[in-house]
């Protein structure tokens, strides 16, 4: 079992930054593919980003290409997710989660682990 914990959301102006971190616990002794979604009030779950299990490769949903980062720091067993130049349509619940498979996903389905999110707001 792996526990991953969210933190760093908040609320932000229009081309403002965030930086979230996902903490991880339990299992920690083995590499996961992790990954971060969101999702907006009404809206589905979407992929944001993700880097493989040992940090070979990284992907990205085309609406944040260039101005998030995924970075994973493996000695403290966390994920972050650095976010720049946000916009109102940034706005939703952010969660990380992990998964064992060898590449990233970019369905939910194909994560076994999820944090509780955590809220980002980006205001006009």
């Amino acid at each position: 079992q792996v526990q991953l914990v969210e933190s760093g959301g908040g609320l932000v102006q229009i081309g403002g930054s965030l930086r979230l971190s996902c903490a991880a616990s339990g299992r920690t002794d083995r590499s996961y593919t992790m990954g971060w979604f969101r999702q907006a009030p009404g809206d589905e779950r979407e992929f944001v980003g993700g880097m493989s299990r040992f940090g070979g490769s990284i992907y990205y949903a085309d609406s944040v290409k260039g101005r998030f980062t995924v970075s994973r720091d493996n000695a403290k067993n966390t994920l972050y997710l650095q976010m720049n130049n946000l916009k109102p349509v940034d706005t939703a619940v952010y969660y990380c989660a992990a998964s064992s498979s060898m590449v990233v996903k970019s369905l939910g389905r194909e994560y076994d682990y999820w944090g509780q999110g955590t809220q980002v707001t980006v205001s006009s």
